[in-house]
Formats: C-alpha cells, sequence, structure tokens
C-alpha cells in the first residue's frame, strides 16, 4: 500500500481523498496555489507545497509543477480528483516515467475515452448503442453548419476533450451553430487545452443516466447501479440521484453490461463512469467516458455502502476487487444538491466574494436516514473568478426516495451561507416541484419548468398572515433585549394584548398578540379565536424555527432597518411589522425609483472581457451579441436587449470586470 498520497487537486474533492487516506493510515500532500494558500484542502493535508499562481494553466494544470511536488515531499502516488489533469494521459505518463503511481486507469484508457471522437469509435466496435452524428473533427464554423445541417436539428456542438459541462451547446439553427462553435472551441482550449469540436444529433425529451463501472489489473470488472443526472443547466448537472426513478431493472442490467464491455475492450482498470442519454422509450445511447471519479459519486457511495476513493486508491496498488456483481445491489435513496455560489435570479451568473456565514446542516448516520456534506470551504472561506463556483455537494440518503427528497428539503433549508449569492433557493424549489416528486422529468428540466427564468415564489394570503405573526414575535423578542424590564418578569405586562400591522406585499394584516412565555405567543382573529405561536430565535440569529398552530416554519431571516426578510424553500418575504398609526403613515411615503440604466450595458458578474463583437457606431438589434465575458472558466455571451446605436465602449479585451461595471452605453 502506498505511504504517502498527493492530490492534484483543490476544493472539496481533494478533502473528499484526504479523508478516506486518513482513515487508511495514508499520509496526504496538498498542492495550492498563490490564491489557495489557506483553503481547506491545503489544512487538513499532512503536508502542502505551493505550485504555482492562481490561473490553473501556471498551477493545478501544469504537469511539471505537480511531478516536482512529488519529488519534494516523497509522495509515491497521486491522485488526480475530477477535472484538471484528471483524464490527461500526458499526466498519466509523466508520472509514470517518473516512478510515481496514477491513481485511475492507464494512458491508453485515458486516450482512447478521453477524446470524444474515437471513444464513440471504440463503442461501436464494442456493440455499445451510440448516437448518430459527425465523428470526424470539425475545421471551423461554415462547416459545422453544413455537418448540422446534414445531420438535422437541434445539435449537439461538443469538446472532444470535454467533460463537466465545459464546450458544449445545443443549437437549433445556423445562427445558433456559429455562435455555439466559437465559444465552445474557446472554452475547450481554456479548459482543455485542446480546441477540437465535433457534433451529434441532440436527442429531445432526453434523461441523463451513468453507470458507475469498478476494474482491477487483473481482469475482474462489475457494475454498480445507475445514476440519474437529468437536472442540469447548461450542460452542467445540478442535482443526481441513485438510483434513476425511470430506469427499469432490465435495462439497467443492459446498460450495466455494456459499460462493462467497453471498459474491457480498451483495457480500462480503477473506477470509471459511462454516460448514456436515454429517450423516453428507454432506448439508450453512449454518450461519453469518464476516466476518472465523478462529482456525483457520493450517491453511489451512500445506495451500495462502498468508498469508491478506497477502491480506486486499492486497484492502483495492485490489489483485487473484491466484490461481486450479485453482491452490489441497491440498498434506499440517495440524492445529491450541487451548491453553487451564483444568482439564480440573475441567470445563474457566478457570484463571487467571502463567505461571511458557512453553517451546513449537521452530518448524520443511521439506519433511516444520512446526511453528507462534501466541501472545500469554511466560513472566511474566499470564492474567486478563477475556478469552479461548486461550494459544496450536499448529499442525503433515505429508505425510499419520497423519505430522500424531504430529507433533501430539510437539510437545504438548515444550510446558511452569506456573503455570496447561492442557488440553494432553486435547489429548494426543485425538491417541491411535483414534476421532480414524480420523476417525471428530462434533461430540458430548467427550460420547460421556468422558461422565463428562476424567481422567488409569491406568498398566498395564509403564509403571508404567518409569517407576519412570526415577524411580530421577533420584534418583540427584539425589544426586550433591548429593554428587559418591558415584558419579561414584568407581570403586569406580560400578558398585555399588542396591536400591530403587518405589510406583505400588496397585504395589509392586522395583529392583536401578546407573550404568554418567553417564546410562547397567543394571537386572536377577527373571531377572537385563538393561534398559538411558539418560536425558537434569539437576537442575532440568522435562522428562526416555530410552530405557528400546526405549521412548522423554518426559514433564514435577516432584519433590515424596519423590516424582516425571510427566505426559505424558493421564498423571499420582506414583512413590516408597525404601529397601526405608523402604518397609516407609511402609505404616504414616496417610493424611491431605481436608477434608469436601460441605456448601458453591465457587467453582470465578476470575471474578464474576452471578446467585443461590436464597435463604436455600430447600429445593433435586439438579440445581436455585444461581448463575451469569460468567468469561473465558462464564456458568457451578453446580449443586446433592444434595437440601438453603440456611443461608447467604456472596457478593452482583457480588462477585469467587477459587477456593474459599465462595460458599454447605447445613444
Amino acid at each position: 500500500m502506498f505511504k504517502k498520497i498527493l492530490i492534484a487537486n483543490r476544493g472539496e474533492i481533494a478533502c473528499r481523498v484526504i479523508k478516506t487516506c486518513a482513515r487508511l493510515g495514508i499520509k496526504t500532500v496538498a498542492v495550492f496555489s498563490d490564491i489557495d494558500r489557506n483553503s481547506l484542502h491545503v489544512q487538513m493535508a499532512d503536508e502542502s507545497i505551493n505550485i504555482g499562481l492562481p490561473e490553473a494553466k501556471d498551477s493545478y494544470l501544469a504537469i511539471d509543477k505537480i511531478i516536482s511536488a512529488c519529488e519534494l515531499t516523497g509522495a509515491d502516488a497521486v491522485h488526480p480528483g475530477y477535472g484538471f489533469l484528471s483524464e490527461n494521459a500526458k499526466f498519466c505518463k509523466a508520472l509514470c516515467d517518473a516512478g510515481i503511481t496514477f491513481i485511475g486507469p492507464p494512458a491508453s484508457a485515458i486516450e482512447a475515452m478521453g477524446d470524444k471522437i474515437t471513444s464513440k469509435k471504440i463503442a461501436m466496435e464494442a456493440g455499445v448503442s451510440t448516437v448518430p452524428g459527425f465523428l470526424g473533427e470539425v475545421k471551423n464554423g461554415q462547416e459545422a453548419v453544413k455537418i448540422s445541417n446534414d445531420i438535422g436539428y437541434p445539435v449537439m456542438i461538443k469538446a472532444s476533450a470535454g467533460g463537466g459541462g465545459k464546450g458544449m451547446r445545443v443549437a437549433f439553427g445556423a445562427d445558433e451553430v456559429l455562435e455555439g462553435f466559437g465559444s465552445s472551441q474557446n472554452e475547450a482550449e481554456k479548459s482543455f487545452g485542446d480546441n477540437r469540436i465535433f457534433i451529434e444529433k441532440y436527442i429531445t425529451q432526453p434523461r441523463h443516466i451513468e453507470i458507475q463501472i469498478l476494474g482491477d489489473t487483473f481482469g475482474n470488472y462489475l457494475f454498480f447501479g445507475e445514476r440519474e443526472c437529468s437536472i442540469q443547466r447548461r450542460n452542467q448537472k445540478i442535482i443526481e440521484e441513485a438510483p434513476s426513478p425511470f430506469l427499469s431493472a432490465s435495462v439497467r442490467k443492459k446498460m450495466g453490461e455494456q459499460a462493462v464491455a467497453l471498459a474491457k475492450s480498451v483495457n480500462y482498470y480503477s473506477a470509471g463512469t459511462v454516460e448514456f442519454i436515454v429517450d423516453p422509450n428507454e432506448d439508450f445511447f453512449f454518450l461519453e467516458m469518464n476516466t476518472r471519479l465523478q462529482v456525483e459519486h457520493p450517491v453511489t457511495e451512500l445506495v451500495y455502502g462502498v468508498d469508491l476513493v478506497e477502491e480506486m486508491i486499492k486497484v492502483a496498488a495492485n490489489q483485487y476487487v473484491c466484490l461481486r456483481q450479485e453482491d452490489i445491489k441497491i440498498k434506499g435513496w440517495a440524492i445529491e444538491s450541487r451548491i453553487y455560489a451564483e444568482d439564480p435570479f440573475r441567470n445563474f451568473l457566478p457570484s463571487v466574494g467571502r463567505l461571511s456565514k458557512y453553517a451546513p446542516p449537521t452530518e448524520l448516520d443511521n439506519k433511516l436516514f444520512k446526511l453528507r456534506n462534501d466541501a472545500g470551504v469554511y466560513e472566511g472561506s474566499n470564492v474567486s473568478i478563477y475556478y469552479d463556483p461548486m461550494i459544496a455537494k450536499l448529499c442525503v440518503w433515505a429508505v425510499d426516495r419520497k423519505a430522500a427528497i424531504e430529507g433533501m428539503r430539510v437539510a437545504l433549508d438548515d444550510f446558511d451561507i452569506s456573503g455570496v449569492e447561492t442557488n440553494l433557493p432553486f435547489l429548494s424549489v426543485v425538491m417541491e416541484n411535483t414534476k421532480f416528486e414524480e420523476g417525471n422529468f428530462s434533461t430540458a428540466f430548467i427550460s420547460e419548468q421556468f422558461p422565463d427564468g428562476f424567481d422567488y415564489l409569491i406568498p398566498d394570503y395564509e403564509l403571508s398572515k404567518n409569517l407576519s405573526m412570526l415577524a411580530a414575535c421577533i420584534l418583540e423578542i427584539s425589544i426586550v433585549r433591548e429593554t428587559p424590564n418591558l415584558l419579561i418578569g414584568a407581570s403586569e405586562s406580560k400578558h398585555k394584548f399588542l396591536h400591530k400591522v403587518a405589510e406583505v406585499g400588496d397585504n395589509e394584516i392586522e395583529l392583536i398578540f401578546c407573550r404568554t412565555d418567553e417564546k410562547i405567543f397567543v394571537f386572536n382573529d377577527s373571531s377572537h379565536n385563538r393561534l398559538c405561536v411558539e418560536i425558537d430565535w434569539s437576537p442575532g440569529q440568522s435562522m428562526v424555527q416555530a410552530t405557528i398552530g400546526e405549521v412548522k416554519i423554518k426559514s433564514k431571516i435577516r432584519i433590515e432597518r424596519e423590516s424582516f426578510i425571510f427566505s426559505f424553500r424558493g421564498y423571499k418575504i420582506r414583512v413590516y411589522v408597525r404601529r397601526p398609526r405608523v402604518a397609516e403613515l407609511a402609505k404616504f411615503m414616496v417610493e424611491i425609483l431605481p436608477e434608469d440604466v436601460s441605456k448601458l450595458v453591465l457587467c453582470p458578474m465578476p470575471g474578464l472581457l474576452v471578446g467585443l463583437a461590436v464597435a463604436i457606431g455600430d447600429r445593433v438589434i435586439m438579440g445581436q451579441e455585444l461581448c463575451t465575458v469569460e468567468a469561473m472558466k465558462m464564456e458568457n455571451v451578453l446580449k443586446a436587449e433592444k434595437n440601438s446605436v453603440v456611443k461608447f465602449i467604456n472596457k478593452n479585451i482583457g480588462d477585469s470586470l467587477g459587477v456593474d461595471d459599465v462595460i458599454m452605453e447605447f445613444e
């Protein structure tokens, strides 16, 4: 067995590998770029070594620096995690030449499967069902249009060396092919150092289902069940689960057998994943093989009770896979939610900054429920523009899918993050979605369920009333803290009824209530019926938990001037609680209108200006491409929202941009 393993990665996956190594008694080495000096994976490892500047090409993608780090620390093996160099055959060969073990498949298998064009040809020869398409390298945009016209729309433009949603675009016409081809090439070059592109038919209403395989150096192979990865945005998975709520046992078996056949055909060993797209009739087609550990591997581990990182280490150490195919049985249900630093209310644009609050739910492990949070951050960590915006992977396991969904709902309620915007509200709304609950969805789920983008849910009157009562309780608890003798211990005022007026959107709600105990209040309605409210909150806390009659609510709470802002399960509700006379006068307050920015193109996220498609004086039409901003390894094309003429361009290609920086102005 290895004595010391270097993890050639960062963030949560580096932390994940370190945990298994620590359990196995193996020493670990972390590598870090200048900006990651204080990162969690650096703190967790036994040793750490700096490998360069923040840009990945100068650090985490620098093969010579990784090998040098191994030699300096005496590491005898390297685990690559996922992303970066994990599927780089040159890296694997360089390690072998240096006498260092690569914890993963052989370079030949990485080479064969890492190239999507080659891998499809091999899959066809191995008897694996494949998607129709053009398997040659596409030279330019014009050729891409011709090929797409021949295949028939819609088509998928894909980077040959791609993965993780990078370098992928769906095109429904020639114009989208031209635009998508250029962006895919650029993303592929920056993410993988390889800008080759191929095109295939885009299967409509597909599900993205993948099979986890495991093989050793002695020719033993097995497959675990599938992972359902159809909840995606821009081809980037967001929610994964195991097993799939859609797949039948017979199709599961066929997919597993084909996945193993593919692995055998390239003498693959270690853990790997064969991805398929599956149409509504359960016909499945090979998509690609990921020759590495997948981001979503925890759901497989939870359902099958296996540590895939441990298995990878054992295989790399020339040990047998001890499991047998007949031992692989589905036990319960697991769901993973990827928590990203992005703003779902601004089209999921990346958000950067320092985590002023990071309070994940408590991890659990019992016979009926498990909660696992794989993260590479802590309170105070910095989320930068240089790397993937994923903060954590929140995973739950339960005895069945219904219980797993409910467990994930509660876990998301408990997750408290401040300092950057996150997709927590969106994840909560997905968990509440009927289509998701029924298991009736495809990779088009987000575009179908949120065609106009994502926005906060609108509360009904009953919820508005409940939150009004909750806000009134919080107000009274705050007042008591400031003036302790006002209620607590003052028997003559303890049961005194108070009169307030709450404002929630267009609703005005009258509140008559009294405090009967430190955390218990009683409200009277217009018919003099009484409702008990029990609240668990103290001044300074960012979470509130309450029982209002028979209704239980757990919410993030922020007090902002005269208002109380509740955020939970896709809601963000502002409540004002005032004395009746103040509420009456508030109606006459002048509304402050937002600044007019209709003639400006503002940068929606921190990033780098990498392209300008217009010049001063150009007449543009609505929907026309204006510029391209790169953030967190993804290119974001900004388009004109109306017809106009470019008056000024305030930024140059290569400039760093902040949120709301003015890129250009219109007449």
